[in-house]
């Protein structure tokens, strides 16, 4: 069993979608559970469509437009026949408008909840149709019904008896006596209370999402797919001459998180070392390299240093 995390970089156009199949096909007859973000910068888009519908501005239209014909785009791309994709996405469409229609409540969060959680509804439905296109059979899971928090909706704290024997009744049998491979597909980032009032696990919190299945799966490995080599010791925005970190020990990933390394999901690591499951950071545009990888204690004979901005400041440590 492995988990993959897709990223809204790495679905944010039809290009990308086949290359998520071109990847996936590199692992054959292997347990997948492949975990999907918002594609691109749908997710900025659903938070200014929750200010507009919020403050009962009828902008918020526009926007909605806007995002399903980004969506509808991808899907002509991707698809000869785009029936049955965009059937099954107007009905997301649909859902999301009518719930739009309504009047707001007075809590901010709780709509934004309820909205910006489609932006993963609508990217797992289109990846799931397109790996199905192409004989890759996976089963969609709505991450909702088994990844259950309390009711901050914008940052939801996860509940973990309740949160795994959901995954283990919903989701491990679909794997569970299996000589070939299979594929499952969830959500990034989405969640819900008991009442199955929709819930979010924080900004970028895709990552976490791929831990926590990871943790209840039992999984041998989490890979995140990005659009950088692996690990860095510093933004290639900032420091051109980057260096790539092989591996690194949990104890430092938890570092790096702390003070602000975006590359990590501050909540990840944690899950990941209480059963020693190894998480890799690799390129979908070279997905042959090795990338970079955060597992146990992990020494070095080369100290290398790492740079962070944090508060318009350049933090420098090194991991020994």
């Amino acid at each position: 069993m492995k988990v993959f995390k897709f990223g809204g970089a790495s679905v944010k156009n039809a290009v990308a979608v086949k290359n998520v199949v071109e990847i996936l096909k590199r692992y054959p007859n292997q347990q997948i559970m492949v975990v999907v973000s918002a594609m691109g910068k749908t997710t900025n888009a659903l938070e200014e469509l929750t200010r507009l519908y919020h403050e009962r501005n009828k902008g918020w239209k526009e926007v909605l437009e806007n995002i399903r014909r980004f969506h509808s785009e991808i899907i002509d791309e991707l698809f000869q026949d785009t029936s049955p994709v965009n059937q099954e996405l107007d009905t997301w469409f649909d859902t999301l408008e009518q719930l739009l229609e309504k009047r707001p409540s007075k809590n901010y969060d709780y709509e934004y909840g309820r909205i910006v959680t489609f932006g993963e509804l609508f990217s797992t439905c289109i990846v799931n149709h397109y790996l199905n296109e192409n004989h890759i059979s996976s089963r969609w899971f709505d991450a909702r019904k088994v990844i259950k928090t309390n009711a901050s909706y914008r940052e939801g704290k996860v509940d973990w008896k309740l949160t795994e024997s959901l995954v283990k009744t919903e989701i491990f049998p679909y794997f569970q006596n299996e000589t070939n491979g299979k594929i499952g597909l969830t959500q990034g980032f989405i969640s819900s209370t008991v009442h199955n009032r929709t819930t979010t696990l924080g900004r970028e919190g895709s990552d976490y999402t791929a831990a926590l299945f990871a943790y209840f799966l039992d999984a041998e490995e989490v890979i995140i797919w990005k659009d950088v080599p692996g690990l860095l010791n510093a933004d290639p925005k900032y420091f051109p001459e980057a260096r790539k970190l092989d591996s690194i020990s949990y104890r430092d990933a938890i570092e790096l998180a702390y003070y602000g390394a975006s590359i990590i999901h501050p909540k990840t690591i944690k899950p990941l070392q209480n059963k020693k499951i190894p998480l890799r950071i690799k390129s979908f545009i070279a997905p042959g390299d090795e990338g970079s990888v955060i597992c146990g204690n992990i020494q070095s004979e080369t100290r290398i240093p790492c740079y962070l901005f944090k508060n318009k400041s350049v933090i420098d440590f090194y991991f020994a």
